[in-house]
């Protein structure tokens, strides 16, 4: 019996690739890094997430990705807003139930 080799990348190249589809990371003028495209504000580890209607900016910390509830926030952001617009990655809930659940997620 052969062995077949899954064509799914790995958790965390699919991740890879969200962000790098995330506007916000490619951008290369005033506040980002001219080598990578990334911003010079978020330390290494981190990315950056809007929230809410009024956008707020977050800086995150990489190991939420790994976390089923965060994921979940992940994919609503997808159904809403997609992955390939100019707006940065934009998560579609209320900023005190993403504080909430990101500090329970950090601890």
């Amino acid at each position: 019996m052969a062995i077949r080799k899954s064509n799914k990348l790995p958790q965390t190249a699919v991740i890879k690739q969200i962000l790098k589809r995330c506007s916000s990371l490619g951008r290369k003028n005033n506040g980002y890094d001219d080598e990578d495209g990334l911003p010079v504000d978020v330390p290494k580890g981190h990315f950056v997430v809007y929230v809410g209607e009024n956008r707020t900016r977050y800086i995150v910390p990489i190991s939420l990705l790994s976390h089923p509830r965060f994921q979940c926030l992940l994919r609503q952001a997808e159904e809403e807003f997609g992955f390939d617009h100019e707006m940065g990655l934009t998560i579609p809930c209320d900023e005190d139930v993403f504080r909430s659940l990101t500090s329970s997620l950090i601890r």
